[in-house]
């Protein structure tokens, strides 16, 4: 049983190339430090005392720069090179974070998390391609699933030590921020600096792809008609899971009453369990089911945990509706990454790229400020029996779809 497991974990790894591997270090450094947004709302509560539709437009704001960030992200990368705009997101991103304690009334918060979240979104579009254009064709989602792991892996280690931090002073989340993004700064451009990227195509996306059709060469990503209803479905699908970001955080101090550390432990626990997990997971999943059926699994999976959570028995209760939260998460975003990269051309992965990313970023604008309306008028009951219905019309949404994409 031992020897089964290991091999499993050393088929997961085998084939990635290592500057997968460096991109990865890079995400685990600088996730490392995701501090600030898992504890804004509660910074803007128990602090600043913002009142919840506050609370909600300041984190609809952080939405809002990351549409406008992953857009920009995929127009520069296309132009400029996934490596400098990589570069110049994390470099740019790390005064934002130290000035960003001294903004304290509504309005100045709302722009300066506008503007933070833009800088640091623009570097999404241009890692994703990043990691497609070092991965070999057989390994593309096993590559964004090790990068996923890295980012988890730090957001287990981020919200932890942010809880601790949290307890000292508020300010020092930001400033770890700062700290992480600096540190991955200068790994990155030590490895990356002078590291030319492939400027190939893995072969099958030359031709045409089994899970997305036609020649991707013909397609504009703002014009593919399946692309976009895909992508549709990808913003609902994240304005449901998000509210992991926003809401969750505050019906766990609210209804629980958990302190700021405890919630940082549950938050990431959930970054454990991915980085446990994923990669064998998605070695396991991806040559026994088709991409619609393990999307359909994954996004009505993690609606069930939100159901969950309208059941009260205690904190394993949470724990292990975390545990269902990630499992449905291991089963859709990685390969809804790989969707998007294998229906794009090399000419067009930044488009594409960014449009998905886009997708995701959009419902961050929405997710914060209806879940706290609804938390704060309807209740958090309300508020997960919609998040939960939600996802599961979702996954068979992502099911149609992706059918569709199979013979466009």
């Amino acid at each position: 049983m031992i020897k089964t497991i290991g091999k499993l974990y050393k088929q997961s790894y085998q084939g990635l190339s290592p500057a997968a591997w460096l991109l990865a270090l890079v995400m685990l450094i600088n996730r490392s430090g995701s501090m600030v947004i898992p504890f804004l709302g509660i910074y803007m509560s128990s602090e600043l005392g913002f009142s919840k539709p506050q609370i909600g437009f300041v984190l609809g704001c952080f939405g809002l720069g990351s549409v406008s960030g992953s857009w920009l992200g995929g127009w520069l990368t296309d132009r400029f090179g996934n490596i400098r705009v990589q570069a110049w997101s994390l470099i740019m991103v790390i005064p934002l974070f130290l000035i960003l304690p001294q903004f304290k009334t509504f309005a100045g918060l709302s722009m300066m998390i506008f503007f933070l979240s833009l800088v640091a979104d623009i570097f999404r579009p241009a890692n994703s391609v990043s990691v497609a254009r070092y991965a070999k064709p057989e390994n593309i989602t096993r590559a964004y699933s090790l990068n996923r792991m890295a980012v988890n892996l730090g957001f287990s280690i981020g919200p932890a030590l942010g809880g601790f931090l949290a307890k000292f002073s508020f300010d020092w989340i930001f400033y770890g921020n700062a700290i992480a993004a600096a540190a991955a700064a200068i790994v990155f451009l030590y490895f990356f600096s002078n590291r030319k990227p492939r400027n190939r195509m893995p072969t099958e996306q030359r031709t045409s792809s089994p899970e997305t059709g036609e020649p991707p060469s013909t397609r504009n990503a703002y014009s593919d008609g399946p692309f976009i209803v895909f992508n549709i479905l990808c913003c609902l699908f994240s304005l449901a899971f998000f509210q992991l970001l926003s809401t969750l955080p505050l019906f766990y101090q609210d209804v629980h009453r958990l302190s700021a550390d405890q919630i940082g432990l549950l938050l990431g626990f959930s970054g454990f369990v991915i980085v446990l997990f994923e990669m064998v997971f998605v070695h396991i999943v991806e040559h026994r089911f088709s991409v619609r059926q393990i999307m359909l699994w994954g996004t009505a999976i993690t609606g069930v945990s939100y159901l969950m959570l309208n059941g009260d028995f205690g904190m394993g209760w949470l724990f292990f509706a975390m545990f269902i939260l990630s499992t449905g998460e291991m089963l859709t975003l990685p390969f809804s990454a790989t969707v998007a990269i294998q229906r794009s051309s090399l000419s067009t992965q930044g488009a594409y790229m960014g449009f998905n990313s886009l997708a995701f970023a959009a419902a961050n604008i929405f997710s914060p400020f209806l879940g706290t309306y609804t938390a704060e008028h309807y209740g958090y009951q309300t508020l997960w029996t919609i998040t939960g219905v939600l996802l599961i019309c979702c996954g068979i949404g992502f099911y149609w779809i992706i059918s569709r994409m199979q013979k466009h």
